[in-house]
């Protein structure tokens, strides 16, 4: 039997709440985009590049915001010690680049473990938490958990707009 991706009930943002219901409810909306693109589709074809010379997938758009949810939300504003989970210092677009021998089903469910792990980390820390984003020039920027929540939202939007083209590509479905 062939692995599809699974099919997903997009859950509507809030039309009404306090900052944090709005935050987390836009982007467990966007959150749920990246997911309505891949849904139905064969690992092979999650592993499809878009169009030359982009070898942008919608595996590898998973891969990454798997990483990137560790990333804001665990390593940097829950202070927790994570490495990366498909990048490396060696290998730093592991996510995007490594997907021809992936396991989509098997990275399918790191995005979700990582997605419920992300919310967790950050449930009880207050938006006004600041902490330090080291930069590679060796400074650094303080930060707030309000950020990286509208930065998140931002980053999927954006992915979720390669994806709709990528997903249009493939079989031509289209939709919002």
């Amino acid at each position: 039997m062939t692995w599809r991706a699974p099919e997903i009930t997009r859950t509507n943002e809030p039309y009404v709440g306090d900052e944090r219901t709005m935050l987390e409810g836009w982007l467990d909306y966007h959150r749920d985009t990246l997911l309505l693109k891949c849904a139905g589709l064969t690992a092979e074809q999650l592993k499809t590049p878009s169009v030359e010379p982009s070898g942008l997938t919608l595996l590898g758009l998973v891969r990454h915001m798997a990483d990137v949810e560790r990333s804001w939300f665990r390593v940097r504003a829950a202070g927790q010690d994570l490495g990366g989970i498909y990048w490396s210092a060696d290998n730093p677009d592991g996510e995007f680049d490594d997907v021809a021998g992936a396991d989509a089903e098997a990275d399918f469910a790191t995005f979700a473990a990582e997605v419920e792990a992300a919310r967790k980390a950050v449930a009880d820390v207050p938006l006004d938490h600041t902490f330090l984003r080291r930069r590679r020039d060796g400074g650094a920027d303080e930060m707030n958990v309000r950020w990286v929540y509208v930065h998140m939202i931002e980053e999927y939007a954006r992915h979720n707009g390669h994806a709709d083209l990528i997903r249009e590509r493939l079989d031509g479905v289209t939709g919002d």
